[in-house]
This record gives structure tokens, C-alpha cells and sequence, in this order.
């Protein structure tokens, strides 16, 4: 019976699709276009002009179909250092890779990687640099590394007394807040605060949290922090991403499913690294064959992807961002990983010791062992979510989602 339950929730996950999602849809129309913080040059250049500059940035960091770097050059600000995330100043390195620091081809600029073991600039690279800056597109998830670089690049302004500008861009997932929070001895590369799996924030308002809260590092050192926030993005906004923010988030159904399947890297399954459709799917090769099958492969961004060459039997959530909206519901839905632990038939090894570190917590790993049903687990969390959303309405820059 058990090879029959993934093909029940598959059935079932569509009859509820439809009329609350449509309004929800329609109400997050905006006034006009998003402006991202990087487009307000008026706002920013004159904190730029006549200082050096150092930018912690990647491939996301476009104004228009230019380069952040490139546009501040071509109006003559010095950028002296770019400092690149995980997957590199160019975005095309696998993921915890480690990579290396080099001279940008195309500007000459040196470029420093602070990903692995060497995430922090020392004084000696902060020594030629007068203001930090930083602009990547986040996903809004916890477990995104980014977010995590720009706390400790932020800490490295505030111990070398640098101001810290950074150029706010929406949340793509900032519609809503859910999952488990983060707890202390839980603290990872992949989790830095107890914030939940989907804290609802751009990266502005994080900082501002990050500061107001006092979670940077134990220096006592206070940044100058200033935020050059959007346009037109309220936390209804459904903002579509112009470039890819990492290589295994191609599209914008696997940006919205990135909250909810990230929690199966922490398991013996796939989640389509090394297919077409990563974080759009699920599998593994003794879940049941008539099930959808693929078999991950080595790719550019996913050179030695989990069960590579192996024929994996899952589910294909979603292929379309509204697809995987109605899928999603504004929330971090747990069904699929209830059903994938159900039907698996070696449960003592399906989660694997990474599960904590993803989830923030080893208690929802044990929910799941003694049987709880998805509605008990999100009635835990809670009290947990309404401490946090008391917290988070405090460092908000935008008009909050209206759910």
C-alpha cells in the first residue's frame, strides 16, 4: 500500500487549486514597474564619488541588462575590489564549491571570493577600500547563502569603520513568512539566525533586523548602514527575476519551490540537480517506478549532482512559476516530504545529518519519524512565527503582504 500514497498526494494536490490563489494573484498588483535600489543612482552616487570602492556582488546585480560594476564605472566611480558569494562573482560555480579569488577579465578589478573557508575580507583588503557596498538578488530563504555573506561583510565594515550601502532588491518569496525558526545550536553555513525558512524580508530590511536586534558578531562594533531601497515593491508584489540567482535555480518555479524542496537535499533523495528541472522535482530509485522518473546527470553548476546516473522515481511538482504558486499556497507545504518519507522503504537512512541544519531544528525530523500529520507540525511552529513576525514588523521598508 505504501507505493500507492506519492501517487494519492500527486492526485490530490490539484483539487484545491483555483479561486484563492487567483485573488491573491490579482492583488498584488503594483503601481508601476519595480525600480531596484541599484537603478536610484541619484540616491547613492554622491556616497560614491571620490572614494573607493569595494562591492561584495555577483551576476544578479543588474540595472537593466547591465552589470551593476559596469554602470558605476561608466560613470567614473572607482571600484578598487569586487568580493564574489558561493558560486562566484560569474554565478556558474556549483554549489558549496570552493572558488577562487581572481582579476575580473573583462573590468581588471581583483576579485575575492568569500565563500568556504576564507568568508570574511581581512583589514588588509579593507585597507584601500573607503565604502562597502553590496547588491545581490536574494531568494528570501534561510538556508540561501547570501544572506549569511552579507552579514559577515557587513560586520567587516562596522570592526574597519567602512559605511555599508546596500541596493535593496525585492524579496521574490517575500509574500509570506513560514517554517520552523532557526535554533542556536542549529547554527550553520546554511543558517545563521533564528529567523524562519521563509522570513518574509529584502535584504535591506534583514540588515536593518540584523542590526536592530544586535545578532552581528560580538565586536560591539555598530555599522553605517545605509539602504537605497526600491520602488514601486510592496510585500504582495510577485517579482519576477530577470537572471538566474544561482545555476540551480533557473526559473521562476523553482525560485518558489526552493523553501519547501531545499529540505530534501537533507534526505536520500534528488531534488533535479543535474536535470532540467532542479527544485521543480523529487525522487529517488526505490521510491516507486510507475512514479515520474529522471536521472540527474553531470551539468554545468551541477558537475557531480546527488545520485548521478542513477534512474530516480519522484514527483515533478511544478514546471511554470503560477504552477508552482498554486502548489506553494503562500506557505512552506510539508506534504510532499511526508509522502517521500512515507513511501521510502529504508525510512532508518532517508534523512541524512544535513536535515538539521536545513530544517534549524532536529525536531521536525523527529515529527515526522513518530507519525505527526502536517497540520500538527505547522500548529508547533506557531508560537515560534508570531514571535518572529512581531520582530520583523519592526525593520520593514514596504507595505506588508495583506494575508
Amino acid at each position: 500500500m505504501l507505493k500507492y500514497l506519492l501517487i494519492a498526494v500527486i492526485l490530490s494536490a490539484g483539487a484545491c487549486r483555483g479561486a484563492v490563489t487567483r485573488a491573491q494573484e490579482a492583488s498584488r498588483d503594483t503601481t508601476g514597474p519595480v525600480v531596484v535600489g541599484a537603478a536610484r543612482m541619484d540616491q547613492y552616487l554622491p556616497l560614491l564619488e571620490n572614494k573607493r570602492i569595494g562591492i561584495l556582488t555577483n551576476q544578479t546585480a543588474v540595472i537593466g541588462n547591465t552589470h551593476v560594476v559596469d554602470s558605476l564605472l561608466k560613470r567614473h566611480i572607482r571600484i578598487v575590489k569586487i568580493f564574489g558569494p558561493e558560486h562566484g562573482f560569474r554565478g556558474d560555480a556549483d554549489a558549496g564549491a570552493d572558488v577562487s579569488s581572481t582579476v575580473d577579465k573583462k573590468t581588471g578589478i581583483p576579485v575575492i571570493s568569500l565563500y568556504g573557508a576564507h568568508n570574511k575580507p581581512t583589514a588588509e583588503e579593507l585597507a584601500d577600500v573607503d565604502v562597502m557596498v553590496y547588491d545581490i538578488q536574494d531568494v528570501g530563504a534561510r538556508f540561501y547563502t547570501y544572506i549569511n555573506s552579507m552579514q559577515r561583510f557587513m560586520e567587516a565594515a562596522a570592526e574597519n569603520h567602512k559605511p555599508f550601502i546596500i541596493l535593496d532588491r525585492p524579496d521574490p518569496n517575500g509574500f509570506y513568512v513560514d517554517g520552523p525558526i532557526l535554533e542556536k545550536e542549529y547554527h550553520s553555513g546554511v543558517g545563521a539566525q533564528p529567523v524562519p525558512i521563509a522570513y518574509g524580508m529584502t535584504i535591506g530590511e534583514y540588515a536593518r533586523m540584523l542590526v536592530g536586534e544586535h545578532w552581528l558578531s560580538d565586536s560591539g562594533a555598530t555599522p553605517d548602514l545605509t539602504v537605497i531601497p526600491c520602488l514601486n515593491y510592496t510585500h504582495d508584489s510577485l517579482y519576477q527575476l530577470p537572471v538566474r540567482p544561482s545555476p540551480n535555480l533557473p526559473n521562476m518555479a523553482s525560485v518558489y519551490l526552493y523553501p519547501a524542496l531545499c529540505l530534501f537535499e537533507g534526505t536520500a533523495c534528488s531534488v533535479g540537480r543535474g536535470t532540467d528541472h532542479p527544485f521543480q522535482l523529487f525522487g529517488h530509485p526505490s521510491l516507486p517506478a510507475n512514479l515520474y522518473s529522471f536521472t540527474p546527470r553531470a551539468m554545468p553548476g551541477a558537475t557531480q549532482p546527488k545520485l548521478k546516473g542513477q534512474v530516480c522515481h519522484g514527483v515533478l511538482v511544478a514546471t511554470t512559476g503560477a504552477e508552482a504558486l498554486r502548489e506553494m499556497d503562500g506557505k512552506i507545504p510539508l506534504k510532499w516530504l511526508l509522502k517521500a518519507y512515507a513511501a521510502f522503504p529504508d525510512k532508518a537512512h532517508f534523512f541524512t545529518s544535513y536535515f538539521p541544519k536545513l530544517a534549524g531544528t532536529a525536531a521536525l525530523e523527529k515529527q515526522i519519524r513518530e507519525g505527526w500529520s502536517e497540520a500538527q507540525i505547522r500548529e508547533s511552529w506557531q508560537p515560534g512565527l508570531q514571535h518572529f513576525k512581531q520582530i520583523r514588523s519592526k525593520y520593514l521598508l514596504y507595505p506588508d503582504f495583506s494575508h
